[in-house]
């Protein structure tokens, strides 16, 4: 009988032995891995617009059928590195960059020459 017992029992205790070796190394190995740290979330906000105000056509001196630049005003100051873009031929596919200081917005109209003949809109995009 106690010869059984030898043999039932040397399985079990290599088993055993085999389990926690293999659990060591698992964990010899996860304790190796670094994770840096990263954010997750959702969030909802508003999209509002701007109000376009004090609206100024600047017409070249020599050639007054062209318009050189547009100004005007937002009603708040975009956010740093916003994107601003006007539009004045509703047909056609030039947008003018534009610049701001705070509020105050001025787009230069020069490339393609823009013409107060063509211009049949005002279309003013500020994305952040």
């Amino acid at each position: 009988m106690s010869g059984l017992l030898i043999a039932w029992r040397t399985p079990l205790l290599a088993l055993f032995i085999l389990g926690v070796g293999l659990s060591g190394a698992g964990y010899a190995f996860a304790a190796a891995n670094t994770v840096p740290t990263s954010k997750a979330g959702d969030g909802v906000g508003a999209i509002t617009g701007y109000t376009v105000s004090s609206v100024v056509y600047d017409l070249n001196a020599a050639a007054p059928q062209n318009i050189d630049q547009v100004t005007f005003n937002l009603d708040s100051v975009p956010p740093a590195a916003s994107k601003i873009r006007l539009k004045l031929v509703s047909a056609g596919a030039s947008w003018y960059t534009c610049s701001n200081v705070a509020a105050a917005v001025t787009c230069v109209t020069t490339v393609p020459q823009a013409t107060v003949a063509s211009a049949d809109e005002l279309r003013v995009i500020v994305a952040q």
